[in-house]
């Protein structure tokens, strides 16, 4: 798993009912998709554009609603899961 896979499969993990109801190879395949998801959406500085966070937050709900994830912290999972995208394309 990658770095970036890795950190938000960590996002995601931090939902206990997403862990008890999900097991680790789905919350896996759900941070690749995010990964390959957010590389699609994002662009120099994209963090600093309003659209283009709101189209990130309802690409990253539609992976999550379409693998089943949780949805009682599914916003907090958003949230750190934007916030974990940031912080990489920063780093880059």
């Amino acid at each position: 798993m990658s770095d970036a896979a890795r950190s938000f499969y960590d996002a995601l993990a931090q939902n206990e009912s997403a862990v008890e109801v999900m097991d680790n190879d789905q919350l896996k395949v759900i941070a690749t998709e995010l990964v390959r998801s957010v590389r699609d959406n994002s662009g120099v500085d994209w963090w600093q554009r309003d659209d283009v966070r709101a189209k990130m937050r309802v690409a990253v709900k539609r992976i999550l609603r379409r693998y089943g994830y949780p949805p009682d912290l599914q916003t907090e999972a958003v949230k750190l899961v934007i916030k974990q995208a940031e912080a990489l394309a920063r780093a880059m």
